[in-house]
């Protein structure tokens, strides 16, 4: 694996630490900015929004560089945006620091990933992709609580002092260690770059990752009340708690990432069944403890850590420039907005088992989006079949060398 893809995990890390640490130190925050709890809850929902619908228009400002000079760039206006951050003496500065974060981060996300592609063989792309969103899964693991702990030792500004100092290694590691790669010969054409989003099955691709994490983090968004008040543990229990999860996310990520390239599909219809079954399952059951930590586990092993087969599933329907990367990064971000602004709502009416409910159910709205793709992949099995047990039939090194088609072999 190239040295460059973990250091694309570095960065997407500090990215991720910083998306999260508000999470973490919300009362600190409230008292600091003079501001009520919802109120710090809004600057996460705003970071999401900016990263929906800033993060592609940025993307689109910087086509025409080399990707690895856009990194940078991102660097430095992410790292603009924590430092206002560290800095902020009221509510509303903080409010715009997050967003200019939340639009850098997400261009980020979607650059990375491209240049990702580009740095290694088509055959071992999933599994690229699944070490660079490690870093994504480490920012659960490590980010989150590392930044908690900073901030309630230090202060909350010391916090984002520390995502700084972090973002400044990452920002000269990529510059050290990640190699210039010269654009294609149509790279930065913006038309071609949108011409990708003509075809309606990759409007169907990106619903699907947004159904599938939406599903998790209906769930994960509110483990901390259902931990306690459902389940009952105690309230210095759940960050150990947390850890495993954020423990559980890592394997899971490491283990689709085998698997992205040539299952992509049986690998999501797997992936959203068990989920359906873990969070139904939580719902139910949450009020036994060991039932409830072991579906949170499960939560863990196949929600988020669908993103390695998601990614691989859009670059395959569309294609792996920076744009579709990135967009398809907003509609990630989409699901996380919809299972956190449903959420909050369905559990004032229906109590804390809600979330897992709504969690259950677009779990099972991500399995009829890939309907179309079973039909097709079902179809032309059925068709490679008689061909493939004939003795006298002709190879096809086309059919050979199309990943969609080795792909159809392992239906």
């Amino acid at each position: 694996m190239p040295r460059a893809v973990y250091l694309l995990a570095l960065g997407i890390f500090a990215m991720v630490t910083s998306e999260f640490v508000v999470a973490g130190l919300m009362p600190q925050m409230a008292d600091g900015l003079d501001a009520t709890i919802p109120e710090i809850g809004y600057l996460i929902t705003a970071f999401a929004a900016a990263m929906a619908f800033g993060g592609p228009v940025l993307t689109v400002a910087l086509l025409r560089m080399r990707q690895k000079t856009a990194l940078i760039v991102l660097f430095g206006i992410f790292l603009a945006g924590n430092v206002l951050a560290a800095l902020a003496p009221d509510y509303r500065t903080m409010l715009v620091a997050r967003v200019i974060t939340g639009i850098a981060s997400q261009a980020f996300f979607g650059i990375s990933i491209s240049l990702c592609a580009q740095l290694t063989r088509p055959e071992v792309r999933g599994r690229a992709i699944a070490v660079a969103l490690n870093g994504l899964m480490l920012g659960t693991l490590l980010g989150l609580p590392l930044s908690t702990v900073i901030g309630e030792h230090l202060g909350w500004r010391a916090a984002f002092w520390a995502i700084t100092g972090l973002t400044v290694l990452a920002a000269l590691a990529t510059l050290v260690g990640v190699p210039r790669i010269e654009r294609a010969d149509d790279g930065g054409n913006l038309r071609q770059e949108l011409g990708a989003f003509s075809n309606p099955r990759l409007w169907l691709t990106l619903t699907t990752s947004t159904f599938v994490i939406g599903a998790t983090f209906s769930a994960f968004s509110y483990l901390n009340p259902i931990l306690t008040e459902v389940t009952g543990f105690s309230t210095g229990t759940v960050p150990l708690l947390l850890i495993a999860y954020g423990a559980a996310t890592v394997i899971g990520n490491t283990v689709v990432g085998r698997f992205a390239d040539k299952r992509t599909v049986p690998v999501l219809l797997t992936g959203l069944l068990l989920n359906l079954a873990f969070l139904a399952g939580f719902a139910v059951f949450a009020q036994l403890s060991v039932a409830a930590v072991v579906l949170m586990m499960g939560i863990g092993l196949v929600g988020v850590t669908m993103n390695p087969a998601l990614v691989t599933r859009v670059q395959r329907t569309g294609n792996a420039r920076p744009l579709v990367n990135t967009v398809h990064s907003s509609f990630i971000t989409l699901g996380i907005i919809i299972a956190t602004s449903v959420g909050g709502p369905a559990i004032d009416t229906f109590g804390l088992r809600a979330p897992l409910w709504i969690g259950a159910a677009l779990a099972a709205l991500g399995l009829l989006t890939l309907v179309p793709d079973l039909k097709r992949l079902r179809k032309r099995d059925h068709v490679r079949t008689p061909a493939a047990t004939s003795a006298v039939a002709p190879s096809n090194p086309a059919t050979e060398s199309n990943p969609a088609s080795q792909e159809c072999a392992s239906v």
